[in-house]
């Protein structure tokens, strides 16, 4: 397979923009709507709905021309970008209490007199005069106790890089592969884990490549990003903004420091920039490697930059995972030498390693998941999957430090507080084979709750009784939200591989 970087395909215009002023500035493609009254904006429902539909119209030819050729550059895109509707849908679609960027300004602030705003960096995207600002860094805790650095872009650049994400998605949705799961729309962790559950279940799958990429937001090399996106984007004016985003910087602490690779995890357009970058270092090179360098079956699932490779036959995986070394070390990027490893697993791995000695077959994690090879109660191969069992503590950690917090509020609003909580935990975990995990994950947040009421007076002890009748009261039963993998993807898929 050829090296990315540069494409010998011909440049293919698009159909151009109708032109505006071009001595006042005055920005193409506008008017595309009636603008909404300020006070009338959010319960505008019905215009909403219209112009959805002429913005989705407007992507329309963009979907049809990209799938039809590949080596197609797209030139006219960036008044796609700024036009109002966009740019509203933009503003609507984002956070409405996520924290504010280096500017201090606010989804609901924002919101106030916000035509004219929209108007106004309508207008600046239109005539080149939007500057991107830096992102603030924040920092989120990792199940393992580290810290995650974010970036937390300004209110506008979120607009803006949520519009154009919205534009370039018509073209890399047609280009990007079946196994990649990541931030796409329509496309959610459960149908990644799907995909390799029946993946796993119904292919000849013997070894399977668990890998990590090290800091991979951090390693992405923008100059080899930026040709990648030129692959497909030859309109300079959304490339330059892409530019722009990526040397922005981060502020932190009031120091400015500039970034000569990554990309801030928190931006709208960060997702899309790790898919591309992905698609073409990883996702490319690895459909063609199982077409062309082994005779066995081979299944990939990528959510991001998490990812598993599942082989037929050792030599294979070992050799994949030799070539994928050179491969990422050629765009900056690097496996991680303690997280990325071979392991023997599938149907035929426990009666294997039990002839040889060598006892139960190993386990790995994906996305929350700790992925067991089991036995159904016929005796066959099964694949379990349970909570991880460090990630299942560390949110019970959590929640027991917010009931300290809590310990004085009342019992019912403690209650319906542990309700969601529990709830959000049930409808992501709540997988077939998982029932136990969810059993430990209620009776710790019960006994937790326990510890907390016993501690609101020195004669508060609780006896187990009464704490049994409060969390029948309050907090809600395990329950397993998720159907097998296997009939829910068929419905998904629709006849399509889930791994090829």
């Amino acid at each position: 397979m050829n090296e990315p970087g540069k494409s010998d395909s011909p440049i293919v215009p698009m159909n151009p923009a109708n032109e505006g002023h071009r001595t006042t500035g005055r920005p193409k493609e506008r008017g595309e709507g009636r603008e909404l009254a300020k006070e009338n904006l959010l319960q505008g429902n019905s215009h909403r709905t219209l112009s959805r539909a002429r913005l989705q119209s407007a992507l329309d030819r963009i979907r049809q021309a990209a799938p039809q050729d590949k080596g197609l550059k797209f030139t006219s895109l960036w008044h796609h970008v700024y036009g109002i509707d966009r740019l509203r849908e933009a503003y609507l679609s984002l956070k409405r209490q996520a924290a504010p960027g280096v500017d201090g300004q606010t989804w609901q602030e924002y919101g106030k007199d916000l035509e004219r705003k929209l108007q106004d960096l309508s207008e600046r995207l239109a005539r080149g005069a939007y500057h991107a600002q830096a992102v603030k860094r924040a920092y989120v805790p990792k199940q393992d106790g580290r810290q995650r650095p974010i970036g937390i872009p300004t209110l506008e650049d979120k607009l803006v890089q949520r519009s154009t994400v919205e534009v370039l998605n018509a073209i890399y949705e047609t280009d990007f592969r079946g196994f990649s799961y990541g931030f796409r729309p329509g496309r959610k962790c459960h149908d990644a884990l799907d995909a390799l559950y029946v993946g796993i279940q119904t292919r000849k799958v013997s070894w399977v490549l668990d890998a990590d990429i090290r800091g991979f937001f951090d390693a992405l090399n923008h100059e080899w990003l930026i040709k990648f996106v030129e692959h497909r984007i030859a309109d300079q004016r959304l490339v330059r903004h892409i530019k722009k985003w990526l040397n922005a910087g981060v502020l932190e602490d009031g120091v400015h420091t500039e970034q000569e690779d990554g990309t801030p995890q928190g931006g709208s357009i960060s997702p899309l920039l790790a898919n591309i970058y992905l698609h073409y270092v990883f996702d490319l090179w690895s459909d063609q490697w199982r077409k062309t360098q082994t005779g066995g079956d081979v299944i990939i699932v990528r959510y991001a930059d998490d990812f598993v490779v599942g082989f037929q036959y050792q030599a294979d995986a070992q050799r994949f995972l030799v070539d994928l070394r050179e491969r990422f070390a050629k765009f900056n990027l690097e496996l991680h030498a303690d997280k990325t490893r071979v392991i023997e697993f599938g149907r035929y791995a426990a009666s294997n390693r039990n002839q040889r000695g060598q006892g139960k077959p190993e386990t790995f994690n994906f996305l929350g998941f700790t992925h067991i090879c089991g036995k159904s109660r016929k005796g066959k191969f099964k694949l379990v999957r349970q909570t991880i069992a460090k990630r299942l503590r560390a949110k019970l950690a959590t929640t027991a430090q917010e009931l300290r917090r809590r310990m004085h509020h009342k019992i019912h609003e403690v209650g319906q507080w542990l309700a969601s909580v529990i709830r959000g935990h049930h409808r992501y975990y709540g997988v077939p084979d998982n029932w136990q995990a969810l059993k430990m994950f209620n009776a710790g947040v019960c006994a937790h709750w326990k510890r907390a009421l016993g501690r609101r007076s020195q004669k508060g002890y609780v006896r187990w009784d009464v704490m049994t009748r409060i969390a029948r009261q309050w907090l809600p039963d395990p329950r397993i939200y998720h159907p097998y993998p296997a009939e829910r993807l068929c419905v998904n898929i629709q006849g399509k591989s889930p791994v090829r």
